[in-house]
């Protein structure tokens, strides 16, 4: 993976706009645009060092190209939640495919399991009250 690509994941975890980044790095936007999009080498620009402070990351953990996952569920109310992963190795695109899949698999499976939960509760309710 790119550090260009991994700058641009990192900081849509981190919910962070592309003109907040260029805020708080004190660039144009078409200049961080240019780093992102790898118009920029960002390895040696000075600014990599400045990305991943603001990313809150080390150095070494943004130029780190050995395999790596990054997993991120959140879950909302009424038991939603939005799954990402990224797998960092030679073939990202189709592993990031299947993993992704794995993951809407293991949320499904837990929505399920849930939903079966409800239902033994609402049965135990009812047999107290009988």
């Amino acid at each position: 993976m790119k550090v260009c690509e991994k700058i641009r994941i990192m900081r849509k975890l981190k919910s962070f706009s592309q003109e907040e980044m260029a805020e708080k790095l004190g660039l144009s936007l078409d200049g961080y645009v240019n780093i992102e999009g790898g118009m920029t080498d960002a390895t040696i620009s000075k600014r990599i060092k400045e990305i991943a402070e603001v990313l809150e990351t080390d150095l070494t953990e943004l130029l780190n190209l050995g395999e790596k996952s990054v997993v991120c569920l959140t879950g909302g109310k009424n038991h939603t939640y939005n799954v990402g992963m990224v797998t960092h190795t030679s073939n990202t695109s189709i592993d990031f495919k299947n993993e992704f899949e794995k993951s809407q698999l293991i949320v499904e499976a837990q929505r399920s399991e849930i939903a079966y939960l409800k239902e033994i509760i609402e049965l135990m309710k009812n047999a107290q009250v009988n």
